[in-house]
């Protein structure tokens, strides 16, 4: 085949953006740095897989793996490992769980994790979170106000503990 028809820069060879990295401090917990680790091996042998293929005409998804890798190395890179086992449980602090209730007597524990391992809906929250910063420094028997776009609400700390 002539080198006419081949299709050498274009699209598909261009490197994707970049992800956007957050300016603030990168703190991780163990489990955080641990998922970090492993969410790059993962990738990685993606990407390898994706360049064993026979048909590779569609470099995009090698592209998004790149870009991927990219992303977690800088990660790695910038991690502030923060080990809760280190935390005292006398104030709510980076890394631990903390119990609250609210004025109608609900009680939700939430963990206050990095920003990479944060999940609402496992109830871990990055410290940039409204919540967490709300939560930040409390000590037991505390109100805090939480402020959200639905309405202020009134929390008291009932437990401060390291996560299990």
């Amino acid at each position: 085949m002539s080198r006419a028809f081949v299709k050498e820069d274009g699209p598909d060879n261009t490197p994707l953006p970049d992800l956007p990295i957050s300016p603030h401090p990168n703190l991780v917990t163990p489990r955080g740095l641990a998922d970090l680790q492993a969410r790059l091996l993962a990738t990685q042998a993606r990407l390898r897989a994706l360049r064993a293929r026979e048909d590779r005409l569609d470099r995009l998804p090698e592209a998004a793996a790149e870009r991927d890798i990219r992303y977690l190395e800088a990660r790695i890179a910038s991690a502030i490992l923060v080990d809760p086992a280190a935390q005292p449980l006398d104030e709510v602090a980076f890394g631990l769980a903390v119990t609250v209730e609210d004025e109608a007597g609900r009680r939700t524990v939430w963990e206050i994790t990095g920003e990479d391992e944060a999940q609402a809906t496992a109830r871990r929250i990055a410290p940039q979170a409204p919540l967490a910063r709300a939560l930040m420094g409390a000590r037991l028997g505390e109100k805090v106000v939480w402020t959200r776009p639905a309405g202020e609400v009134t929390l008291t700390v009932t437990g401060i503990a390291r996560p299990e």
